[in-house]
């Protein structure tokens, strides 16, 4: 069975169930101030929810302030600047998704179904965190810090590097003739798939599912007659 990206999310992650109370007013008034590290947590909650309103504008720190009802100051307390906001969003990305591949390593030995649960977990994650899924494909780094596009480059550099490990294995047991060719080819292509897949669900303002007819999208991407 597929590993579910929601059962593996973090008690304080930054886009699961965002909490309508994000401690509005505690800058300003007599309420309890968050603990430390829970105004950070609040922060990246509102960016994520905020990059799934339909529209996709721009995100500025005046708005994110707003929807926090604190000052623009308060949330430079915090993070040195809104690159740094969008990297703890990419760091959540990263560590849930890999967190999510090494359990796989650890549980699938065949290389082909590995690949295909990666590809799935993939797209699911995408799905239960849409503003995530803007940040994946670079819908919501346009104009921002170029560097946070390199990382998220990385990030699918890594995906691919992690599929055409997988399909070489299998290649391999299978005696191909070309195997690591052939793996290198198929996790390129396959790779494009999930970035296409979460692109056009950002870009449907998230009504076109990533994981639409994924079981026949993987029959032909990765055949079972690999085995």
């Amino acid at each position: 069975m597929t590993p579910s990206a929601q059962e593996h999310t973090p008690a304080a992650d930054p886009v699961s169930d965002v909490a309508a109370d994000t401690g509005q007013g505690a800058e300003s008034s007599g309420r309890k101030r968050p603990k430390p590290g829970e105004r950070r947590v609040q922060i990246l909650q509102a960016l994520a929810a905020m990059l799934e309103q339909p529209g996709g504008e721009r995100v500025t720190t005046a708005a994110l302030a707003a929807r926090l009802d604190v000052s623009e100051a308060a949330l430079y307390r915090h993070f040195a600047s809104k690159a740094q906001m969008f990297e703890g969003l990419i760091e959540f990305i990263e560590q849930s998704v890999f967190g999510l591949v090494n359990q796989l390593g650890e549980r699938e030995p065949d290389g082909l179904a590995r690949s295909r649960k990666l590809v799935t977990l993939l797209l699911q994650f995408g799905e239960r965190n849409p503003g995530m899924a803007r940040v994946m494909v670079g819908d919501a780094l346009v104009y921002e810090n170029e560097r946070l596009q390199q990382r998220m480059n990385l990030f699918f550099d890594k995906i691919e590097s992690a599929l055409r490990q997988n399909l070489r294995e299998s290649g391999v047991l299978a005696a191909a003739a070309t195997p690591t060719v052939d793996a290198q080819a198929s996790a390129s292509a396959v790779t494009a798939f999930c970035v296409g897949r979460l692109q056009r669900f950002a870009r449907s303002e998230f009504k076109r599912s990533p994981c639409e007819h994924l079981e026949h999208s993987l029959g032909m991407l990765l055949p079972a007659q690999r085995l």
